[in-house]
C-alpha cells in the first residue's frame, strides 16, 4: 500500500461560521487564549485529541454539531466578535509604530526552525521554540517582522519508547494542505517557487508557503513538488535529517532560496524589501551570500557589496561548542560556488569567509558560523554567560585583542508570555488587576492571599497529573492495542506532592541522568514516607545520538520500577503540545548541564513565568538572573580533577539541596496547611521576572540595540549610489595592504612616585610609525585594565592619546608622537599598553578589522 496518495480534505464551514476559518488560519490563536476558549467549546474531546490544531479539529467535528453552532446566535456572535479583534490586532498601531522615524519598514528573520504550535510541527527544541516566540512577539509589538524557514515534511521525529526504555523514531508524513499555510501565488494564480542551480546542470526549485503569525508572515520552503528529480524532492524531507550535501543542500535553499522568496514575497504584496537581515544561527548564513551576488549584479565590487551586506545583518549565535557548528568540506563548497549558483559571487571568496583556521580550525574545512560573524556587522549571544563564551571562543577572528574586545555582544533570550502562562494565572490577573499580562500584575499585593494563589497552583499540578495518566494510557494502548489497561497508571503522581519538572533535548552535557547518580539515595528522596517527590522528565535524544538514547534508557528502566513509577515518569514525544500544561504544573524546574554549555537554556523561564522555582547549575539566563530567592544554585564543581568527579560533587549537591532545603520548605505548612515560606519565593518569582523573562523584552532589545542601528547603517552605505559602502571598502584595502608598517616605536611614562597609589597620574608618550597610512585613519591609545593570569588585561579601559603637533627632540625618526595621561582611580593591580587600532567613523568597533599594532613590553 505505499503508493497511496495522502491529502487532507478540509472541513465544509457553514456560512454563518465563516469567522473559524478565518480565526483558524491566522496562527495568532495559539496564543489567544479567548480563541482558544472558542476552538474548545466547538468539541472539546476533538480540540483535545487534535493537539488543539483548529484546521484538523474542525475536520473532526461532524456536520450535525457545525449546523448547531450556525444555528446559535450566541455563539456566532462571539466567533464574529473575535474575528473583529483579530482584524483590530492586525492593523493598529503597537509599540513599534510609536518609535521615531527613521526606522525599517520590513525586517527579515530566518531560521532553520520555528516552533509556533503542535499544528505546525517545524522545530526540534529550544532553538525553534525561541524563534517562534521572537516572531510572535514581534507580532505583539508591532515589530515588522517577516520570517523564512523551510517546511519539513516529516518535521523533526515522533518519539515513541520500547519496553526496555530504547527510544525508537518515526516521521509522519504531514499534508502541507492539512496546516495552517497557504501557498504564495503569482497574480495568475500559480505558486510561486525560488530555483537553485546546482552543480553538474541540476537545478533544485522550491515552493513558498506562508503562515500568519499575527502580524508577522512566514515563509516556509518546500522542496516535494514535481519540478525536482526524486532525490531533490526529499532536500526538506526532515528537520536535521541526514548529514553532508543533504545538509548543504538544506541550508542553501534557507539562505539564498529564502532571500529569493522574500524578493518575489515583497513584489506580490506590495511590501518593502528587508533593510534588515537576522540569522538566527549560521544555519542561515548564505543569505549574505545572495545578497552580495545581487550588488554585484547592480555594479558593486564583491568587497564593496560585502560592506553594504554586513551593515545590514545581525547575526546570533546560539551554540557554546564548535561541535555544534556546522561544517563542510572546503571541496564540496567549491564545488556549488564553482558554476550559476551565484553570479558574481567566486568560490575563493566563499571560501575565505567561512576559513576557520585564524581561529584555530582546520584548512580543510568551511565553517558556517565564522562565515556568519564574517558577513554580519553585529552579532550576539543568547545570555550574558554565553556572550562571554562566544567571545573567547571565536576570538582568533581578532587576533591581537583582548577578549572583552571581541565584537560580539550579549542579549539574554526570553519566552512568550501569553504562550507559555498558565489560563488560570491570566484569569487571576484580570480578576484581581484587569490585566492579561502577568507582568503588570501586583503578585506582592496582600489581597491576594496565598490559599488562592496556592489554589491555583494546586489546579495546574492536578491538570498536570491528569495529562501524565492520559499519555501514558495512549501509549500503553497504543503498543498494547489488545491488552486490558494496567490500574497503576490511575495511580502515576499525586497532585498533592511535591513536583519537580525536567525537559529538554538529550545531549550529554544536559546530564539527564545526573539525578541517579546516587539511585538509591534518590529513591530515599522519592519514596520519603513524610515528604515524598515525584518527577516528570521528557527530552528526545538526535536519532543518531546512541549515548543520549542509552540515558534515556537508563531513566526510563529506573522509572519502571513498580515502586518507584508512581514517582517518577518519563514521557515520550516532548513538544509543545506536552510543555502547556508541564510548565505550569512543575513545583520546580531542574536544570543540570555541564557549566557553561548551556547557551541559555528557556524551558526553565517558561515554568518561572507560572511560578515554578528554579533548581540550576549557575549556566545560561539562571547565571544572571539567580537571586536565592527565587530557586536554589547548584554548586559547580569547576576545580573537579575530572568529569567523573565532578558529576559525583554536583550530584552530591544536589542531593543536599532536595533533602535539607527544598523539600523541607515545600512541606513547611502553617496552622492553615499553606507552606508560606514557599509561596513568598513563588510571588517574589512571578513578580520579579516576568518581565526581564519575556520575548518582549528580548524583541524590544533586538529592535533598539541591533535592528534600529543596522537599518541607520544600511541607509549610510547605501547613501548617494552607494559611494559610502565603496569609500569603506576602499579604507579597509588601504588598511590591511599597510598595516604590516605600522609599529608602536616606543613609550615613556612618567608622574608617578615608585610606589603608585590612587589618584595619581600617569603620563604617557608614545612614538608610533604609521607608513603610509595617515593620523586620520587610525586611533593611537592606552589600554589599562587588570592583569590576568594568562598575561592579558581585564577588565579593560581604553583612552586616546594626542598626536603632538611641536618637534620634540627625543622623537625617533621617521615616527609620530602621541601623548595624555591616564588617572589611577582605582587600586590594585593595573596594567597599560599602548596600541593602534584602525578609526573610520563606518567601524562598529576598531576591533571590526581585526587589526591591531601593540607596543612590545
Amino acid at each position: 500500500m505505499k503508493a497511496i496518495r495522502r491529502f487532507t480534505v478540509r472541513a465544509l464551514i457553514p456560512e454563518s461560521l465563516t469567522s473559524l476559518t478565518a480565526l483558524a488560519a491566522n496562527l495568532r490563536w495559539s496564543w489567544h487564549e479567548p480563541t482558544q476558549r472558542l476552538f474548545d467549546e466547538i468539541a472539546p474531546d476533538v480540540w483535545r485529541e487534535s493537539d488543539h490544531d483548529p484546521i484538523s479539529g474542525l475536520g473532526l467535528v461532524t456536520p450535525e454539531r457545525l449546523a448547531e453552532l450556525a444555528a446559535d446566535a450566541d455563539f456566532v456572535g462571539r466567533a464574529d466578535a473575535l474575528h473583529a479583534d483579530l482584524r483590530r490586532y492586525l492593523q493598529e498601531p503597537r509599540w513599534y509604530q510609536g518609535l521615531a522615524d527613521p526606522k525599517p519598514q520590513t525586517i527579515a528573520y530566518f531560521s532553520p526552525e520555528f516552533g509556533i504550535a503542535a499544528a505546525l510541527p517545524q522545530y526540534s527544541g529550544g532553538l525553534g521554540i525561541l524563534a517562534g516566540d521572537h516572531l510572535k512577539s514581534a507580532s505583539d509589538l508591532g515589530v515588522p517582522l517577516v520570517g523564512v524557514g523551510l517546511l519539513y515534511r516529516s518535521g523533526y521525529f515522533a518519539q515513541t519508547i520500547t519496553n526496555d526504555g530504547w527510544q525508537q523514531e518515526s516521521y509522519p508524513v504531514q499534508d502541507p494542505d492539512g496546516l495552517p499555510v497557504t501557498v504564495l501565488r503569482e497574480p495568475d494564480g500559480t505558486p510561486v517557487t525560488v530555483t537553485l542551480a546546482l552543480p553538474d546542470d541540476r537545478s533544485l526549485s522550491a515552493r513558498v508557503w506562508i503562515a500568519e503569525v499575527g502580524r508577522v508572515p512566514l515563509l516556509l520552503l518546500d522542496t516535494d513538488i514535481p519540478e525536482n528529480v526524486a532525490d531533490l524532492r526529499g532536500v526538506t524531507d526532515r528537520l536535521y535529517g541526514g548529514g553532508g550535501e543533504h545538509r548543504l543542500l538544506q541550508e542553501l535553499l534557507l539562505g539564498i532560496g529564502g532571500v529569493r522568496a522574500i524578493k518575489q514575497w515583497s513584489e506580490l504584496t506590495d511590501h518593502a524589501l528587508p533593510q534588515v537581515y537576522h540569522s538566527n544561527e549560521g544555519h542561515a548564513g548564505f543569505l549574505g551570500l545572495e545578497r552580495i551576488s545581487d550588488l554585484v549584479g547592480n555594479g558593486l565590487s564583491f568587497d564593496e557589496a560585502l560592506q553594504l551586506v554586513r551593515g545590514g545583518t545581525v547575526f546570533t549565535t546560539h551554540t557554546p561548542v564548535p561541535a555544534g557548528i556546522d561544517r563542510f568540506d572546503r571541496e564540496v563548497i567549491t564545488r556549488y560556488f564553482s558554476g550559476d549558483l551565484l553570479p558574481g559571487v567566486a568560490a575563493p571568496d566563499v571560501l575565505a569567509l567561512g576559513d576557520e583556521t585564524a581561529n584555530g580550525g582546520s584548512a580543510d574545512v568551511f565553517n558556517l558560523a565564522i562565515m556568519g560573524l564574517r558577513l554580519a556587522q553585529r552579532a550576539n549571544g543568547v545570555s550574558r554567560l554565553h556572550g562571554e563564551v562566544s567571545r573567547a571562543m571565536f576570538r582568533g577572528l581578532w587576533p591581537g585583542f583582548d577578549v572583552s574586545d571581541v565584537p560580539i555582544t550579549s542579549i539574554t533570550n526570553g519566552v512568550h508570555a501569553p504562550s507559555w502562562t498558565d489560563p488560570s494565572l491570566v484569569d487571576l490577573a484580570v480578576d484581581r488587576w484587569g490585566t492579561t499580562d502577568t507582568s503588570r500584575a501586583d503578585w506582592s499585593d496582600p489581597s491576594l492571599s496565598d490559599a488562592e494563589l496556592w489554589s491555583r497552583k494546586h489546579g495546574m499540578r492536578e491538570r498536570l497529573v491528569a495529562d501524565v495518566r492520559r499519555r501514558i494510557a495512549d501509549g500503553y494502548r497504543s503498543q498494547n492495542p489488545q491488552a486490558v489497561l494496567p490500574s497503576w497508571i490511575d495511580e502515576l503522581l499525586d497532585p498533592e506532592v511535591l513536583t519537580i519538572g525536567f525537559a529538554r533535548r538529550v545531549p550529554s552535557y544536559k546530564r539527564l541522568t545526573l539525578m541517579l547518580r546516587d539511585p538509591d539515595r534518590l529513591r530515599a528522596i522519592l519514596l520519603d514516607p513524610e515528604r515524598p517527590v515525584q518527577i516528570v522528565v521528557a527530552g528526545k535524544a538526535h536519532p543518531a545520538d546512541d549515548d543520549g538514547k542509552r540515558l534515556i534508557q537508563h531513566l526510563v528502566r529506573f522509572a519502571q520500577d513498580p515502586e518507584l513509577r508512581s514517582r517518577i515518569v518519563f514521557l515520550p514525544d516532548y513538544g509543545i503540545g506536552m510543555a502547556k500544561t508541564l510548565y505550569p504544573g512543575c513545583d520546580v524546574w531542574l536544570n543540570n548541564p555541564l557549566r557553561p554549555l548551556e547557551a541559555c537554556g528557556t524551558s526553565g523561564m517558561k515554568a518561572a513565568l507560572n511560578g515554578a522555582l528554579n533548581l540550576s547549575i549557575l549556566d545560561g539566563w539562571w547565571n544572571e538572573y539567580a537571586d536565592g530567592e527565587n530557586g536554589w544554585v547548584i554548586p559547580s564543581a569547576d576545580g573537579a580533577a575530572d568529569d567523573e568527579e565532578r558529576d559525583a560533587l554536583e550530584a552530591t549537591a544536589l542531593y543536599e539541596i532536595l533533602e535539607h532545603q527544598l523539600v523541607p520548605r515545600f512541606y513547611e505548612r502553617e496552622d492553615d496547611g499553606l507552606p508560606q515560606r514557599w509561596m513568598q519565593m513563588v510571588r517574589h518569582t512571578i513578580s520579579t521576572l516576568s518581565e526581564p523573562l519575556s520575548a518582549d523584552r528580548m524583541v524590544r532589545e533586538y529592535t533598539e540595540r541591533m535592528y534600529l542601528p543596522a537599518a541607520a547603517m544600511e541607509r549610510e552605505l547605501n547613501a548617494s549610489d552607494q559611494q559610502r559602502a565603496r569609500e569603506l571598502a576602499a579604507y579597509k584595502q588601504r588598511v590591511r595592504e599597510a598595516w604590516p608598517q605600522l609599529a608602536v616605536a616606543h613609550v615613556e611614562s612618567g608622574g608617578v612616585d615608585a610606589v603608585p597609589q590612587v589618584g595619581d597620574v600617569l603620563r604617557l608618550r608614545a612614538y608610533v610609525q604609521l607608513g603610509s597610512l595617515s593620523p586620520e585613519d587610525v586611533t593611537v591609545e592606552v589600554v589599562c585594565g587588570v592583569p590576568g593570569t594568562g598575561g592579558e588585561l581585564l577588565d579593560i579601559r581604553t583612552q586616546p592619546l594626542e598626536q603632538q603637533q611641536s618637534p620634540s627632540t627625543s622623537r625617533p625618526e621617521h615616527t609620530l608622537e602621541y601623548a595624555g595621561t591616564l588617572p589611577l582611580d582605582r587600586a590594585g593591580g593595573f596594567g597599560y599598553t599602548v596600541r593602534i587600532v584602525p578609526r573610520h567613523e563606518l567601524l562598529l568597533t576598531p576591533a571590526e578589522l581585526g587589526l591591531v599594532a601593540v607596543a612590545d613590553q
